[in-house]
């Protein structure tokens, strides 16, 4: 009897326990949950603690059955993963150190819950920010760092780590790795052909990523060769859908020509029998391309349009307004043929871009925002690239997938990062209207949710308020 009367009691005591509400730390109720990759639009309510998804759940069908600490009206709303800027500069050396780190503010007004860094000459103070940030004791993005970009002697950017040789090589990827950095990020202002491939194939050996610019006097088909896993901006890939590649290479190797006296050349050699098996050696390698197509039309046509009146200016230091001169200069000593030039070129790189994305290569998008990068501003750039590449002619949803979805692949975190599913971290954008409807709504934000720290709309408001730079 008395086991009997032991199971009898266990039985009410766990049927009681059931019909207990579960607690949670948040929960968003009624929102439109956009599935990332079909693009299915579903109500659904979202169960959080400790940061983390805990349940995805059909709205409203669980109704009683658990409390929470805060709860958000999603009714009308709706939910997608976090926006990943796959492409942002820290940097500029010790004067803007406080420039850059109000730059944060920005990422996160915007929606913005990751960033990836691609190099710069502020590593410490990214990776105490980044370690702040994590800990919740510093507001920003979550940030993925290349840490110092590699290149060779006397390279272009400030803090670059120099290789010449296997010595060099090894040294510079110990460097990282105890920094550590999650990635490397090589240049091609100074280094030769050969160390770069090098690099690549060290890091492989590694199993660490990398990506970056690509000499042009390396073919693309070796970069990809030798395991590079993702090309920054869309120069390299154009240079590896000409049908002259081989000879173009050849006359820049012998210094014949330089970079942009090879771009005629190569945009009037593209080839789409070339482009497409191009793309197919991609695809079968996973090579992701990062496109940056806004800062593209921006630089292009920097003689047209006047920025002296944008909005986020007012974000900017003066300090990091200076670091503008550099390109803004350039245009001005410019002849109209090279002007027209650069014009042409932005129109051909969105046709690149769509027929790549259509061959099924893998995007990013990316804003390459940061200092002396003129008028490309941390936060609402990213959006100006989501745009850019629908504007193109690639779908709402696909330009989606190229943020938060294909940025955690690429960088093989998304087991925690990149969909709304369970076990997921928090990082959640509640936007006002449908972005696959018209993708300007990922700029109409109602809600940021990063891990434990939930902003309304006028927390973000706030926020921005606060990174009104002064100087």
């Amino acid at each position: 009897m008395r086991p009997l009367l032991f199971l009898i009691l266990s039985i009410l005591l766990f049927g009681c326990n059931q019909n207990q509400p579960t607690n949670y730390d948040l929960v968003i109720k009624n929102t439109n949950v956009i599935d990332i990759i079909t693009g299915e639009i579903v109500p659904q309510d979202i169960l959080i603690s400790e940061g983390r998804i805990v349940k995805v759940a059909t709205a409203n069908v669980h109704k009683g059955q658990y409390t929470a600490k805060t709860e958000i009206d999603g009714s009308g709303k709706f939910a997608l993963p976090g926006f990943w800027d796959n492409h942002v500069h820290f940097r500029g050396g010790d004067s803007l150190i406080a420039a850059n780190k109000n730059l944060l503010k920005l990422f996160i007004a915007n929606g913005i819950t990751t960033v990836r860094d691609a190099g710069g000459d502020l590593t410490p103070q990214v990776i105490e920010w980044k370690k702040a940030i994590k800990n919740e004791e510093l507001l920003g993005p979550t940030i993925f760092t290349s840490g110092p970009k590699i290149d060779g002697p006397n390279a272009t950017w400030a803090g670059s780590i120099p290789v010449e040789n296997d010595i060099d090589i090894t040294k510079a990827l110990d460097s990282l790795e105890q920094i550590p950095t999650d990635y490397v990020k090589l240049y091609d202002s100074r280094i030769s052909g050969e160390a770069y491939l090098n690099t690549i194939q060290e890091a492989e050996k590694r199993n660490t990523i990398t990506t970056g610019h690509m000499p042009f006097t390396v073919e693309l088909d070796d970069a990809i060769t030798a395991g590079i896993d993702g090309i920054e901006h869309l120069y390299y890939i154009m240079k590896g859908c000409s049908s002259e590649e081989a000879a173009i290479t050849k006359q820049l190797q012998n210094k014949k020509i330089g970079f942009w006296q090879a771009m005629p050349a190569l945009q009037t050699t593209f080839d789409e029998t070339v482009a497409q098996n191009t793309f197919s050696k991609m695809k079968e390698n996973n090579v992701y391309s990062i496109p940056t197509l806004n800062i593209g039309r921006i630089l292009s046509y920097l003689d047209e349009v006047d920025h002296s009146q944008d909005a986020y200016l007012q974000y900017m230091s003066s300090g990091i307004i200076k670091t503008y001169e550099g390109r803004i200069n350039r245009v001005k000593n410019s002849s109209p043929e090279t002007i027209q030039n650069r014009k042409e070129l932005d129109t051909f790189f969105g046709e690149l871009a769509k027929t790549m994305s259509d061959a099924g290569v893998s995007l990013l998008a990316g804003s390459d925002s940061g200092a002396f990068n003129s008028y490309t501003y941390p936060g609402i750039s990213l959006h100006q690239e989501l745009e850019a590449m629908v504007n193109v002619g690639i779908s709402p949803l696909q330009a989606l997938q190229n943020s938060a979805y294909k940025g955690a692949q690429f960088l093989k975190k998304n087991a925690d990062y990149g969909q709304l599913v369970e076990g997921n971290i928090a990082d959640i954008v509640l936007l006002n209207g449908n972005p696959l409807e018209a993708i300007k709504e990922t700029q109409n934000i109602g809600y940021v949710i990063k891990g434990n720290q939930v902003l309304d709309k006028d927390d973000l408001n706030d926020l921005l308020k606060s990174a009104v730079n002064n100087n």
